[in-house]
């Protein structure tokens, strides 16, 4: 396993591995929320972060994310490729490397909330709304001290 920057050859895969794993993890999302963040994903938000993949051996792209001003602003994992530690792997590279402190998660997202307070991320405060202005509530997560 190997992480390395990603180039925007590999967005196409990447968007692939988003869409698959929000299928898989955000349940809650309706399907018209999931098509207007598409493009968006693709055309904007990749550009906006410091984005890394995590490669297998074979070079299969099996996950990523993406880092901005110490915020960990996106970790997607293929869903063939959940539980094998590669979120893990990406974490510990964005907090190590990267020098992220934080983390914004949807609070219907127990998964991915349970990763973070798993690896030493604490709640630290809600917003009613997402980024998008959508009623998915948002939990702030920040690292906690002895885990830095």
């Amino acid at each position: 396993m190997k992480i390395e920057n990603a180039k925007k050859s590999d967005y196409p895969k990447l968007l692939e591995i988003w869409e698959a794993s929000v299928r898989a993890t955000h349940d809650f999302l309706a399907e018209e929320d999931l098509l207007e963040l598409k493009p968006l994903i693709l055309e904007q938000y990749f550009d906006a972060v410091e984005l890394n993949v995590a490669k297998s051996s074979e070079s299969d792209i099996l996950g990523f994310c993406g880092v901005s001003d110490g915020n960990i602003e996106m970790l997607f994992i293929s869903p063939a490729a959940r539980g094998k530690g590669i979120g893990s792997l990406l974490a510990t590279y964005a907090i190590k490397t990267q020098r992220a402190t934080k983390v914004d998660v949807n609070e219907q997202n127990e998964q991915a909330l349970g990763f973070y307070q798993h690896i030493g991320f604490s709640i630290t405060g809600r917003s009613p709304l997402d980024g998008q202005g959508k009623p998915y509530p948002l939990l702030h997560m920040e690292l906690s001290k002895e885990s830095k």
